[in-house]
């Protein structure tokens, strides 16, 4: 594989061991990884987001990792120019870029551009979820198509996310979500990109997401959301997204015990899981997935 001017992206849902495979993959091919998904930004953050450990960071370069506060928001315009920059910079050490994460917003916006859409009005935003929430996902994306019928074959129907996003924006911008796009600036050519999505069975994934929040205990996630409560974050803030900031928070307020806590964290990650293997799935069409039984082969494949 000759990977002269290439950029490798390596994506799947939580714990599907995309980490440890962007390791192997920059060992055997000199290359540095970059940061790709939202939470691993935060720099008090590190036990809950499942942070590359220090010592992993030290063997092989890693970029944008535990950099901003939790206290600031950080937006996929921010990560893109950030990431934009740390691929050129990488490029001219005559290194490869190894993107990886879970964050399927940000690698969209790396293969085909971020679009520049107007800021829509929380209290526009707000109506809208609630719209949905009360009308359930079927019947509020048939009112989306009404709305906006240029999104009907562009948008999967159980898409909650993008659904809600393109029926805000036009009702918004009273322009679909599809035109804004067509203006979109493309930062590199397709074929610039090897991409892998790490298409983890399910069964398999639940019982490494158990195993990993069992192990953010040990490691101390209840001190971590001390500290982070301590910090007085705003309920606004997207750090506050974090799985387990919630939960844990209401385990210290005495509101729910120690196993209830680890429970509601097990379900919401399995949620959180299913919501990226829907939008691969959507998405992530032209990637190559790979079953974790032969990332090894996949492995032999890079030279």
């Amino acid at each position: 594989m000759d990977l002269k001017s290439k950029i490798i992206l390596i994506s799947g849902p939580t714990a599907s061991g995309k980490s440890e495979f962007a390791i192997k993959v920059a060992k055997k091919i000199k290359g540095e990884i970059i940061n790709a998904d939202s939470m691993q930004v935060y720099k008090q953050l590190q036990i809950l987001t499942a942070r590359p450990k220090k010592i992993n960071q030290q063997k092989i370069k890693h970029h944008l990792y535990g950099f901003q506060s939790v206290k600031k928001n950080f937006s996929t315009g921010a990560w893109l120019k950030l990431a934009n920059r740390k691929i050129k910079q990488i490029q001219k050490k005559n290194k490869v870029p190894i993107l990886v994460g879970g964050t399927g917003l940000y690698f969209k916006s790396l293969t085909d551009g971020l679009v520049k859409i107007p800021n829509v009005p929380i209290k526009v935003r707000n109506e809208i979820r609630s719209l949905q929430k009360k009308l359930g996902q079927k019947k509020f994306y048939q009112k989306l198509i009404k709305l906006d019928p240029l999104v009907k074959n562009k948008i999967n129907f159980n898409d909650v996310q993008r659904s809600i996003r393109a029926f805000e924006i036009k009702k918004f911008t009273k322009k679909s979500i599809t035109k804004w796009f067509q203006n979109t600036k493309v930062l590199f050519d397709m074929d610039s990109f090897i991409k892998i999505y790490i298409d983890f069975p399910r069964t398999g994934l639940l019982e490494r997401i158990i195993k990993r929040v069992d192990k953010m205990f040990e490691k101390g996630a209840i001190t971590e959301v001390k500290k982070f409560n301590r910090l007085k974050v705003k309920k606004e803030n997207s750090a506050r997204k974090v799985i387990g900031i919630e939960e844990i928070g209401k385990y210290l307020k005495g509101e729910i015990n120690l196993t209830e806590t680890k429970e509601r964290i097990y379900i919401k990650t399995r949620q959180y899981a299913k919501r990226q293997t829907t939008w691969a799935r959507g998405q992530m069409m032209s990637w190559q997935k790979i079953d974790p039984q032969d990332l090894n082969l996949a492995l032999k494949k890079f030279k």
